[in-house]
């Protein structure tokens, strides 16, 4: 079980870095194994510094989380990681720029952190879809377009 106040908070950053609520990103039964993943790979202070920094926000505005979050030279390649494992269910290696600054970390790699990851990404709900091979929305369904809401 992961520590319930630094999860609630990685939670309220997920919210803000993807632009989905909590039920739906609860929903996809990812959340726990990402900050786990996440955790794992840049290691326990590095999350801290990224949760502290994003609960440290007066507000959480687009042009502030820009500012202190992916244009943070330490934290900006980690919250984008965490962009890309919530949308696509990958965890990319992160830069070797970001490693030789921020030290090498063993379970750094590209990833897949579970099999559920690719078919739970959000990237299909952005999109209006389901993911080719799961989840099927019904006979002939890829014939038709998806059909993208404005709002």
């Amino acid at each position: 079980m992961v520590d319930d106040q630094r999860f609630q908070t990685f939670l309220e950053l997920s919210e803000a870095i993807t632009g989905f609520g909590r039920v739906r990103l609860l929903g996809t039964g990812q959340a726990e194994l990402y900050f786990a993943t996440a955790e794992r790979v840049v290691g326990h202070a590095i999350m801290d510094e990224l949760l502290t920094a994003f609960a440290d926000l007066p507000t959480r505005t687009p042009e502030l989380l820009r500012l202190h979050l992916f244009g943070n030279e330490m934290l900006g390649d980690v919250v984008r990681n965490l962009v890309k494992l919530w949308f696509g269910g990958v965890w990319y290696q992160l830069p070797a720029i970001w490693q030789q600054a921020y030290g090498p970390a063993a379970e750094d790699g590209t990833f897949i952190p579970s099999p559920d990851a690719y078919v739970e990404g959000l990237m299909w709900v952005a999109i209006g879809a389901h993911p080719a091979g799961a989840k099927a929305p019904g006979f002939a369904s890829w014939a038709v377009a998806p059909q993208i809401p404005l709002s």
